[in-house]
């Protein structure tokens, strides 16, 4: 695979802003372009212009805005646009931050062009010209590295997997309306409406470097787990049991039929540390468990464990983080 432009799927809220792990996804597409550059897609009717300053300190060249007359935050109309772009730069990698949406569209792409496909991924370069992601699988117990053979690549990656660096020579990006030939196929889903979550002021939950997650233990009460969370400006999870008892929404929930967290920290109490939900985070950075049961499978995998009452230890963590802030 010789050297070409990498395409980055530009993720943004509604209001036009960049992702968090979007820079993540810009540091590592320039070691793997080199010279040939970084280019961007941008989907949906969301004003770019907001976003150029952060995308010029990450010398991305050209910003491809998708212009379709369908929406293309459906994932078979992002991948008709996806593909255009893939047409349109000469990239022949593909790099989009991992979530359900962008994983279903990556598995659309890849079909289309023929490409190699490697999802939730943590780190990605190349090797004797060939694309080489490194991922864990098996609920976190093993480390694995996945050679791309096909002549693309497209790969979502983990949020928290890189440190984002600003590029050492900024970029003025030009911005380039893409037309899109939507297929017929791809508009027989239609989207009746949107519902805008209310804003905790929390980080999104998969791409927070801090996650502080409740599980039975908490018997329903995640007052204590929010204040930790919000003392270090981190989201709040939980565990399968938790939603599905209705004490937290289920788009908290943390596993292998949940959200996959990888924070640089991650903090559970009164979790036990069912299979299922290691799945979903055993690749955090460091993982500190609190628990009254010293038997809980959690501590085998904790790096630091605290024997003891949830709601007499996250309240003296908490107010103990507050004196140390100042």
């Amino acid at each position: 695979m010789t050297a070409t432009p990498v395409l980055v799927l530009l993720d943004h809220a509604a209001d036009g802003t960049l992702r968090p792990p979007v820079r993540e996804l810009l540091t590592l597409a320039r070691e793997l372009a080199g010279d040939a550059g970084v280019h961007g897609v941008w989907a949906g009717a969301e004003d770019v212009a907001g976003a150029l300053p952060v995308l010029a300190a990450q010398g991305v060249s050209t910003v491809h805005r998708l212009v379709a007359d369908a929406d293309p935050h459906l994932s078979a109309v992002l991948a008709d646009g996806l593909q255009a772009a893939l047409a349109a730069s000469g990239a022949t990698v593909l790099l989009l931050v991992s979530s359900f949406e962008n994983k279903e569209a990556a598995a659309r792409v890849a079909v289309r062009t023929g490409a190699g496909v490697v999802t939730d991924a943590d780190g990605v370069v190349l090797e004797d010209g060939r694309v080489v992601a490194h991922k864990t699988v098996l609920a976190g117990t093993w480390t694995t590295r996945c050679a791309v053979t096909a002549p693309r690549a497209v790969v979502t990656v983990k949020a928290n997997s890189v440190t984002a660096q600003d590029a050492a020579v900024p970029s003025t990006p030009a911005v380039v309306d893409l037309p899109v030939e939507v297929r017929p196929g791809s508009t027989r889903v239609h989207l009746v409406e949107r519902t805008e979550h209310a804003d905790s002021g929390r980080p999104d939950l998969g791409s927070a470097h801090v996650v502080v997650v409740g599980g039975r233990g908490t018997e329903g009460d995640f007052s204590v787990v929010e204040e930790l969370a919000d003392v270090l400006g981190g989201a709040v999870g939980a565990t399968r049991v938790a939603t599905d008892e209705g004490w937290i929404a289920h788009d908290a929930q943390i596993g292998q039929t949940g959200v996959t967290v990888s924070p640089r920290l991650y903090i559970g109490a009164g979790v036990s540390g069912a299979v299922h939900h290691r799945g979903g985070m055993q690749a955090s950075g460091t993982i500190v468990a609190v628990n009254n049961d010293p038997d809980a499978p959690i501590f085998e995998i904790a790096d630091f464990g605290v024997v003891g009452d949830l709601f007499t230890v996250l309240p003296q963590a908490a107010a103990e983080l507050r004196r140390l802030q100042g």
